[in-house]
Formats: structure tokens, C-alpha cells, sequence
């Protein structure tokens, strides 16, 4: 999810991400509501998931962060950036440029996530709540990737490859 400062505008995919997380959301809210029962049935398919059948999601979709990441951190040491997630938090001026690029690179990375886990309540659950991908994604790409990409980059700068 590398993300170049001067980018402007959104990429198709990422609006298409956007757009896709929204309806998720939206209609898992309708259908499923939020409650205190909703919840708990979250944290409890979370848990159980790595224990069930096609448990891969665990492994493809942080693997898939973690490749995105390595490149991505990489790419920012040799440009001379600092790392996404220090900037994003720190960088009041340059957050909204770092954003978008970000949400342009996530854009390959999310649908992939979504699908994934989509598949898996379909056939190991039997049902499909529209929250859930949304919660997975954060949790097991999103985090993976911000967390590694800033240690890719400081052990990049680290062996001075520049």
C-alpha cells in the first residue's frame, strides 16, 4: 500500500474498494443489525476460524500483506520516505496525499481479502454476514501491511542498500 504524497485522485479500483465497504456495511447493519448478540457472534467466528476448515484465509491474506508491504517499504526507503503509518498519524500536511495513495495500493489487496473470506462464511458458516469481511480485512491485511511496512522500510534503510 505504498502511497506517493503527489497523487490526486482516487484510482477506479480504490473508489470501486470504497464503494464495495460502504455497501457492506450499510447492509450488514440492515440485515444484521448491531447489537450486543452481533457482537459476540463476531469475536466468536473470529476466534474459531483459524480452527475450522479452510482456515487459509489466515495464511493468504497476511501473506499477500506481507508481500505488498516488503515491496512497498522498500520502494519508499529507496525513494527517501518516511515510513505510511508514521506519516499518516504524524504528517498533518501530507496525510491526504498519503491516504489516497495508499487507498489506491490497498485497492489490490482488499477485493482479494473480501472474496476470500466472503467464500469462507459461504461455505463454512452457511451464511454471509456482510460486517465480517469488513473486520477480517482490517484485521488480518491491514494491520499486517502498516505494521510491516514500516519495518521493511527501517530494515532496509538499516543495511544500506541505497
Amino acid at each position: 500500500m505504498t502511497s506517493d504524497p503527489d497523487l490526486a485522485v482516487l484510482g477506479v479500483l480504490a473508489r470501486v474498494v470504497i464503494a464495495l465497504a460502504v455497501v457492506l456495511a450499510i447492509s450488514g447493519l440492515l440485515w444484521r443489525g448491531a447489537s450486543a448478540d452481533t457482537v459476540s457472534r463476531i469475536c466468536r467466528n473470529l476466534i474459531v476460524r483459524p480452527s475450522v476448515p479452510m482456515n487459509s484465509c489466515f495464511i493468504l491474506e497476511p501473506s499477500k500483506a506481507t508481500i505488498a508491504a516488503l515491496h512497498d517499504g522498500v520502494h519508499d526507503a529507496r525513494s527517501g520516505r518516511p515510513p505510511y503509518f508514521w506519516t499518516i498519524l504524524h504528517g498533518t500536511r501530507e496525510r491526504p496525499g498519503w491516504l489516497r495513495g495508499g487507498l489506491n495500493a490497498g485497492a489490490t489487496i482488499i477485493p482479494l481479502c473480501l472474496a476470500i473470506d466472503t467464500i469462507y462464511q459461504f461455505l463454512v458458516l452457511g451464511t454471509f454476514h456482510p460486517n465480517e469481511p469488513l473486520i477480517v480485512v482490517v484485521l488480518l491485511a491491514f494491520v499486517t501491511y502498516m505494521i510491516l511496512q514500516g519495518q521493511a522500510l527501517r530494515v532496509w534503510r538499516g543495511t544500506k542498500h541505497d
